[in-house]
């Protein structure tokens, strides 16, 4: 049975182009299930032997006939390889515009890579589309804000409640972690709970605005940066919702734009962004420069491929000075899941010779960055930590 099976992966691998060899080989045949997942391969990979979608810009696919095909790809492959599937077809059957067909993207998988796609293809998504777009687009925000948002919440509660108690209870200012440390000795098994003596209260006046955590994401709508633009709106509408931060959103590329007054919604916020374009680094980082009351209690992200397309060496200076003031500077290369990211390397070296560590981020690994950032901790090495982690 093993044997049968491995023939059949490999038969499905090799293509129709194999078939006449295996046909060979005794009682050998694929079953009904192996035989849909050859056909819906086939349109994709085999496409001068299958004809594909369709053949030729004037006898395109018809929109039942890709519905079609998307639900076998859905229904006969694990979730992580529709994704790759899906790719493919876009790259090597023209699948671009057929995305804009309202009834197609109700059957996608939702997929970072492809939103970022459609954000960049945003203004040319035709009026019957754009509803359907927006829900894709939700589906992903939906996604990654249900992974990352109660970590991101828990570091930084962790990071910034760090002050003193108070005497006056107040259930929204209950400090839980030193409230069970303290009265773990009084454990009753009969119950199978702590029966606490005394609760621990933060002093909710240490959050006045004075004291105020300001956190500026600088981020790069450049075409490159697609999957990180996706990443950090969702991360910066978290922070966003968070009172014990003041939070400022900020995107460019040859222009700033300041998206802070959209952070309410993700997806709105998402649909703030311009995708493609030049960089000037340099101007927005000018432009960040002005939301900076505290620096000791600034904490600064630039996201961004570091391609400076305006004043290097002006865009190094005032890196330098805002570092050298007490801003806690982090470059982010990369905001993504996957992929090596593509960057300036002798920029990042430069920057970093100034202490300002530059590297690629998994979105799972930034609350933890988050933490140690607003705790002060050193940030070179988490960086080698997280390194050696990717190695």
């Amino acid at each position: 049975m093993e044997t049968e099976t491995q023939i059949s992966r490999w038969r499905l691998i090799l293509g129709q182009e194999s078939q006449e060899r295996f046909q060979g080989m005794q009682d050998f045949s694929l079953n009904e299930e192996q035989d849909l997942m050859d056909q819906a391969l086939a349109a994709i990979y085999n496409r001068r032997e299958s004809g594909g979608f369709g053949n030729g810009a004037g006898k395109g696919p018809s929109n039942p006939q890709i519905s079609r095909w998307l639900g076998d790809v859905r229904s006969l492959f694990d979730k992580e390889l529709v994704t790759v599937i899906q790719g493919d077809a876009m790259n090597r059957c023209g699948l671009k515009q057929l995305l804009f067909e309202p009834e197609l993207l109700n059957n996608l998988e939702p997929d970072v890579n492809l939103a970022a796609t459609l954000m960049m293809l945003k203004e040319q998504i035709p009026k019957r589309s754009k509803d359907s777009v927006r829900s894709f687009i939700e589906k992903i925000v939906e996604q990654v804000n249900k992974l990352l948002e109660q970590d991101i919440k828990r570091a930084v509660t962790a990071a910034v409640n760090r002050r003193k108690h108070s005497p006056i209870p107040s259930a929204a200012a209950l400090d839980y972690k030193m409230t069970i440390e303290r009265n773990l000795k009084h454990y009753n098994p009969e119950l199978k709970t702590i029966v606490p003596e005394h609760f621990y209260f933060y002093d909710r006046t240490s959050t006045t605005a004075a004291n105020k955590w300001t956190v500026i994401l600088d981020i790069d709508q450049s075409g490159s940066m697609g999957e990180s633009v996706i990443y950090s709106s969702i991360i910066s509408c978290i922070l966003a919702s968070m009172t014990s931060l003041k939070t400022r959103i900020v995107a460019f590329d040859t222009n700033v734009v300041d998206l802070t007054e959209k952070s309410d919604d993700p997806v709105d916020l998402l649909f703030g962004f311009q995708l493609g374009g030049g960089t000037n680094i340099e101007r927005s980082v000018a432009y960040c420069e002005q939301f900076i009351e505290n620096p000791s209690k600034t904490l600064f992200f630039l996201i961004s491929d570091l391609e400076e397309g305006g004043n290097r060496a002006g865009f190094v200076r005032r890196m330098e000075e805002m570092k050298e003031s007490g801003v806690t500077v982090v470059c982010l290369l990369a905001l993504a899941d996957g992929g090596k990211p593509y960057y300036d390397d002798q920029m990042a070296k430069r920057l970093a010779g100034l202490n300002i560590p530059c590297f690629a981020c998994n979105p799972q690994m930034l609350p933890l960055l988050l933490e140690r950032a607003l705790k002060g901790q050193d940030l070179e090495s988490f960086q080698k930590e997280f390194e050696k982690r990717k190695g």
